[in-house]
Order: structure tokens, then C-alpha cells, then sequence
């Protein structure tokens, strides 16, 4: 359960943290207005909130591991909303990113 729970809250996090980005960039580099980038700067505040939530209690291992789903969050975002089109080796280089959270994250200490 406590995977899951993680993983659950590792996709929160990128929604807000991506979909903050996405909205700070289309409020200003899109010229969409200041509401968009208003919103933006809510929602990554929000994703600092969520990654606290995390089972473990180390701020340095989480935001590292977080680093690997915001890679393959963004190639994702990027397709969905701006049409992008990862090539093989984005999508070479993101599964690598995913294989680094998994390890760091999941893997048993003793």
C-alpha cells in the first residue's frame, strides 16, 4: 500500500508541478495574460505540499526521485497538450529516469 500511496502521490505532484510550469509558460511566453501565470504559481505551490506527503522522510531522496517523474511527466504533458513528439531516445532516456525512482524509492534498505 505504501508504494502505491507513493507512486499515487508522485503523479499528483507533476500535475501541479507540470501543469504549473505549462501555465506560467502560456501566460507569459504565450502572451495568454497574467490569470494564466497566477494560476500557475498556485499550482507549483501546491506541488510543494504534495511532495511532503511522501511515506519517506527525506527531502533529498524524494525531490531526486521526483526529478525522473518530472522528465517522463513532462515528454507526456508535452505530447498531450503542445503536440510534441518524443523521439526514441526521449523515450529511451525517461525509461532510465523511471528505473532511477524505482530504485531509489522502492528498492528494500536493510
Amino acid at each position: 500500500m505504501t508504494v502505491g500511496r507513493s507512486m499515487a502521490l508522485f503523479v499528483v505532484a507533476a500535475l501541479f508541478e507540470i501543469g504549473g510550469a505549462w501555465l506560467v509558460w502560456q501566460g507569459v511566453r504565450e502572451h495568454r495574460g497574467w490569470m494564466w501565470a497566477g494560476l500557475g504559481v498556485v499550482a507549483l505551490g501546491a506541488y510543494g505540499f504534495v511532495a511532503t506527503l511522501q511515506p519517506d522522510a527525506h527531502f533529498g531522496r524524494i525531490l531526486a526521485a521526483y526529478g525522473g517523474i518530472f522528465v517522463a511527466g513532462s515528454l507526456l504533458w508535452g505530447m498531450a497538450l503542445d503536440g510534441y513528439r518524443p523521439d526514441r531516445w526521449d523515450a529511451i532516456g525517461a525509461a532510465i529516469c523511471l528505473l532511477g525512482v524505482a530504485v531509489m524509492m522502492y528498492v528494500p534498505r536493510t
